[in-house]
């Protein structure tokens, strides 16, 4: 069995005071912080997504100057701004694979991004042989569902920290997390597991 963190859009832009700011994502970023400061050689691989949107375009119908916030959005995360970058207090440095996502698109899962190298997280994870992937990151109900679900699609053992999370709507993200156990997805700790 091999082991691998998944840090989904630990971003300035999904944290308080961002576009799209959700509450309790500082917290988020500074507990990712202390997970991989504490366990950090329990995983085999650290690999993070961001999105990073064009600035140029709606990115496929993505923005929209009215947004239903379902599936148009204000502006947010574009590439190479401020709102794009890691959270300051995610340590970024302790990050293998760095993912990019919503180029020109939408695009809620880590796993429809890809690399500097054009490699997607399924390629990185089976080049390292990872059979278990724990996912944490922002937000609850939208992009880390969907990347667990991909994950699990993907057939990774999977793992949400459910400390380490943090979602638009509780409502919607106690409905996201009931939907991942029902797909197979365990729910854990940062504390539990070790």
């Amino acid at each position: 069995m091999s082991r691998a963190l998944l840090i989904v859009d630990v971003q300035n832009d999904f944290t308080e005071g961002g576009a799209l700011g959700v509450d309790g994502g500082s917290a988020v970023a500074a507990g990712v912080t202390t997970l991989l400061h504490d366990h950090g050689t329990d995983y085999a691989l650290v690999i993070a997504s961001r999105d990073w949107h064009d600035a140029t375009d709606d990115n496929g119908g993505h923005f929209a100057a009215r947004p239903d916030f379902v599936d148009t959005w204000p502006v947010h995360c574009v590439a190479g701004t401020p709102g794009a970058d890691y959270h300051p207090a995610l340590d970024a440095s302790a990050i293998d694979v760095h993912i990019l996502k919503g180029q020109g698109k939408p695009a809620y899962s880590a796993f429809e991004g890809a690399d500097e190298q054009g490699k997607t997280i399924a390629d990185v994870l089976q080049a390292h042989g990872v059979t278990d992937l724990d996912i944490v990151g922002i937000a609850t109900d939208h992009c880390v569902r969907a990347s667990a679900l991909d994950a699990l699609g993907d057939g990774e053992r999977v793992r949400v920290l459910t400390d380490l999370v943090a979602g638009v709507a509780p409502e919607s993200s106690r409905a996201a997390l009931a939907e991942l156990t029902a797909a197979g997805a365990e729910l854990a700790t940062s504390a539990t597991g070790w």
